[in-house]
This record gives structure tokens, C-alpha cells and sequence, in this order.
């Protein structure tokens, strides 16, 4: 049975809307196995950005810390619902070890540095990061994971200085027009990595079909796409650890008609 780590951080986020994340991972929780849960507790303050230029720095480190501690007690691959997306950054850390290739799910870039970044959220420095040129504290190690090793997976919404980093680092980029299940077993294969994380930052989707986040763009990729695309490559490799985050519907009654889908992308990971 596969495992889940229920984190409903918020503070990376910059939405107005920030909160509903905790409304989105309990939703989602609420829906999986209760013997296969556990979670990491969030400070309910926002917390101080403590010198670094992140937005709610001090919460984010607190909730780093719980997630590494209970990553270290389970002792088989783990899907952390999110909350937003800055979860999956310590995740990722805990299974990088060289042979990992990281395919990113994501509307957006998520490859601001302290600097680039005009609102100081976490969640848009995550993927820069995961590389290791994110904030102090927050960031993995250099060279914890390469960006070539790395798939960014239907972003739409990329800022100049998120476009000028993917020019220059080696990283991949599948379009939502290009993402197909072959052209994203292809991506992550020819990176030579053994294993594979996979991250969903859920407006990944065309807003038509996931209402429930909180920068939805159009033209997105259909879910039936993303699912296929996701047996396809656990199919090829196993799957080291996956992440799923940015829910944060407007209602219960919203979360309601979000959920199916949603359980969907979740049961092609933990299948």
C-alpha cells in the first residue's frame, strides 16, 4: 500500500487565497486510506521572512524540519500532499542521491532565486531549489540533483528570468503541446537516472477541469494526458517519491468537484 505524508503548508505561497491550501490538503486526506496517512504539523502563524528576502521564512524552516523528520521514519516511497508546492523541495532531498531524475509538473516555472523573485513566496523559488540555488535553509545541497536531470512538465507561465535560466541550464522543457507519454519517458530517460520523482503542482491542468488553485492558466493538459503520461513513466522506472500540492479550492463544495480528478492523478502515482 502506498504511503502518504499530509502536509498543509501555506506559506509559500503569494495568493491572497494562501490559506485554502490547508483546506485543500484536508480535503484530499480526507479521501485517502486513513491507515496510510500521517502528517506533518503546520504553525498556523505566517511566520517572518527572518533577513532572507522568503516570504514566512521561519514557518517554512519549521516545516522542512517535520518533513524530513517523518520521511526518515517510513521506509518506502511517499506521496506528499501538499499544501503548496514548496513541500516537495526537503522531499526530494530526502531520496536525491545521484540516480535521480526530477519530473516537474507545473503551470509555472518555479525557478526564481531570492533575487529574481518579485514576491518573495517560496513556492515560485521551489524547483531553483531543488537544484540548489535557493534561499539558505531552505535549499538542497549543490549538485543534490543536476538540471539535467530534471523534466519541467507543462509550464505556461514562465517569467524572463525563469525562460533565461531554463536557456542556460540544461534543464528540459516539454510544453503542454508536446507532452506526450512517449516524448516524457524519452525526457527522463535520456538523463540516464534509475529512479524518478515525480512533482504535480495541480494548475499543471487546464482550469476546465481543476478549478481549485490559485493561478490558473489556460490551455493546460487534459488529465487524461497527465495520467497517461505518469503510468508510462513508472512504467519505464520506479518511482522514487512523488509530490502533489496547490489545491486550495474556494469551498467545499468546490473541493467536492475537484476531488475526482484529483484522486485520479494520485492513484496513477500510487498505484
Amino acid at each position: 500500500m502506498a504511503r502518504f505524508l499530509v502536509v498543509p503548508q501555506w506559506q509559500g505561497s503569494s495568493s491572497a487565497r494562501a490559506m485554502a491550501h490547508i483546506d485543500g490538503a484536508e480535503a484530499i486526506a480526507g479521501d485517502l486510506p486513513r491507515a496510510a496517512c500521517s502528517s506533518v504539523d503546520v504553525p498556523l502563524e505566517a511566520g517572518d521572512s527572518l533577513g532572507t528576502g522568503v516570504l514566512r521564512a521561519s514557518a517554512l524552516l519549521r516545516v522542512r524540519e517535520g518533513i524530513a523528520a517523518a520521511l526518515a521514519a517510513e521506509g518506502e516511497p511517499v506521496i506528499v500532499i501538499g499544501g503548496d508546492g514548496g513541500v516537495s523541495v526537503p522531499a526530494i532531498g530526502h531520496v536525491a542521491d545521484g540516480d535521480l531524475a526530477v519530473v516537474w509538473f507545473d503551470a509555472h516555472g518555479a525557478l526564481h532565486d531570492v533575487r529574481s523573485s518579485s514576491s518573495g513566496a517560496f513556492s515560485g523559488m521551489a524547483l531553483r531549489s531543488v537544484l540548489g540555488e535557493g534561499p539558505d535553509g531552505l535549499s538542497l545541497s549543490p549538485g543534490a540533483v543536476a538540471a539535467e536531470s530534471v523534466v519541467l512538465a507543462g509550464a505556461r507561465s514562465l517569467e524572463e528570468a525563469e525562460a533565461d535560466f531554463i536557456e542556460t541550464s540544461g534543464l528540459r522543457r516539454l510544453a503542454p503541446a508536446s507532452l506526450t507519454p512517449d516524448a516524457l519517458v524519452e525526457a527522463v530517460t535520456s538523463t540516464g537516472a534509475s529512479r524518478v520523482y515525480v512533482h504535480v503542482d495541480l494548475d499543471v491542468l487546464d482550469p476546465a477541469h481543476v478549478s481549485g488553485v490559485t493561478e490558473p492558466h489556460p490551455f493546460g493538459l487534459e488529465p487524461s494526458t497527465l495520467v497517461a503520461a505518469i503510468a508510462a513513466l513508472r512504467a519505464e522506472l520506479p518511482l522514487a517519491g512523488a509530490s502533489v500540492a496547490g489545491f486550495a479550492p474556494a469551498s467545499p463544495a468546490a473541493a467536492l468537484d475537484d476531488l475526482g480528478t484529483i484522486l485520479r492523478i494520485i492513484g496513477s502515482l500510487a498505484r
